[in-house]
Parts: C-alpha cells; sequence; structure tokens
C-alpha cells in the first residue's frame, strides 16, 4: 500500500512540473489518503500484534 502512496505522489510531482494542477491536486490527494490508511492499518497491526502476547522463543 505505501507504494502505491509513492506511485500517486510521483504523478502528482510529475503533473505539477508539467503545469497540469488539476491532476496533481487530485493525485497528491490520493496519495495523502492512502498514506493516512496506511499509519491506520500499521498502527492496527501494532496493537493487535502486541495485544496477542506471544512469548519469545527461549
Amino acid at each position: 500500500m505505501l507504494g502505491w502512496t509513492v506511485l500517486f505522489l510521483v504523478i502528482a510531482l510529475v503533473a505539477g512540473l508539467l503545469g497540469f494542477t488539476g491532476i496533481a491536486g487530485a493525485a497528491a490527494g490520493i496519495a495523502k489518503v492512502i498514506f493516512f490508511i496506511f499509519i491506520v492499518l500499521l498502527l492496527v497491526s501494532l496493537v493487535s500484534r502486541a495485544l496477542k502476547g506471544k512469548a519469545p522463543k527461549p
């Protein structure tokens, strides 16, 4: 999912350099949304892993 964020960020940067401000704004907005979804899923994964409480291997 982080790969999609980077892809949309690159699209936004290229479109911004070429002067396509509408496309650049849309791609940047999509990149932000996907990035925040990634962060939320990462936090949920970390919390669920911590609550699962597996003992370390001896």
